[in-house]
């Protein structure tokens, strides 16, 4: 059974906003019985834009696609933007001035961990940070609390205790989140974090991480199994790998494209001949299937039901319409996946 979803991310790429789709699986592995929110099935992320009316516009029509969609999770953090906190901002405005009376049927999330401000306790892990960042947070969204607040990275200078303890007082003291989320971490930091969430009784239900065809190192890392035995959802970033997983880049690298224009997140080294080979291999194998390289990638992403959403960008509503397909067909066979890795490791 499949449903779908989408959540509003804010993105580090200006103009651009995130779509997250999820996939709720009925495999054992795939259940999170005491989350619904976490199996909700689909997200799709604010962006952000700078606060010129033509693009608090545009965004509003992306909301206003994805929640019409079924998409209900919108997820933020608060260093996204072209200045930090402003992906936070638009979003809270569309949600008190457009979609308030839906605040129950929507799942939001933000995040801390990356630097916001000046000094020891601007960044990381420590307590001050985290819960200092979650009140900037929601004054920034105009909120009383988000569903999940993430730590968004591992901080090897802060004791794990301290980092979950503040998430947790965010939680299970101030009510200020529902529920817990961490991002970045590998499989040993997972299994630490949920040991001591757990002892202090405070729901923990998901992860975020990079994962795509290209970037398999959740599979290497042991963030990918850890989450499936202890039941924790993955929210999939990057499944594209920065747009290289797309029909963009087949023929060479077009002017108008992301490495010309940014060139942040993606570099014209980045793109070998024998990268470009690659992608033009699986772009057969995407024909084959019926689907295109993007849908393809997306759907590989969901394959085996451990992954229960893939975080996507698009600039305009269509893009999310194109993205909600590759939820129509996310069952590889034994050759398709023998065949894909053989073109990684070409």
């Amino acid at each position: 059974m499949t449903s779908k979803t989408v959540l509003l991310k804010g993105t580090q790429q200006d103009g651009f906003i995130a779509a997250l789709l999820q996939r709720l699986w009925a495999a054992p592995n795939a259940s999170i019985p005491h989350t619904p929110v976490a199996g909700s099935p689909s997200t799709a992320a604010a962006a952000s834009f700078r606060a010129n009316i033509s693009k608090y516009e545009n965004m509003k029509r992306l909301c206003f696609t994805a929640f019409d969609h079924g998409i209900t999770h919108f997820d933020l953090a608060n260093n996204y933007g072209p200045n930090p906190g402003s992906a936070e901002r638009n979003p809270g405005r569309i949600l008190r001035e457009e979609l308030g009376a839906y605040r129950d049927e929507l799942v939001l999330s933000t995040k801390a961990g990356y630097e916001m401000w000046d000094g020891p306790y601007g960044n990381w892990g420590s307590r001050k940070h985290i819960l200092a960042s979650l009140d900037q947070s929601l004054q920034r969204m105009g909120l009383p609390y988000v569903d999940i607040f993430y730590h968004h990275r591992m901080d090897s200078n802060t004791p794990l205790e301290e980092t979950m303890s503040a998430l947790a007082q965010a939680v299970t003291e101030e009510g200020k989140a529902l529920y817990v989320g961490l991002s970045n971490y590998d499989g040993r930091a997972l299994e630490k974090a949920c040991k001591i969430l757990n002892e202090l009784r405070c729901p923990f239900i998901i992860n975020q991480n990079r994962y795509s065809i290209f970037d398999r190192t959740i599979e290497q890392n042991g963030l990918k199994e850890s989450a499936a035995r202890l039941q924790k959802g993955i929210i999939a970033f990057s499944p594209l790998a920065q747009g290289m997983l797309t029909d963009r880049y087949l023929h060479g690298i077009p002017e108008d494209s992301r490495i010309k224009t940014d060139g942040r997140f993606l570099h014209a080294e980045d793109l070998t001949e024998k990268r470009l080979h690659q992608i033009r291999a699986l772009n057969e194998l995407a024909v084959s299937r019926g689907q295109t390289l993007a849908e393809m990638a997306l759907s590989w992403v969901l394959r085996d039901g451990i992954v229960t959403s893939v975080l996507i960008g698009a600039s305009k509503p269509s893009q999310i319409l194109d993205n909600i397909k590759a939820l129509e067909n996310t069952a590889f066979s034994e050759e398709e996946q023998v065949k894909i890795d053989q073109i990684t490791k070409m």
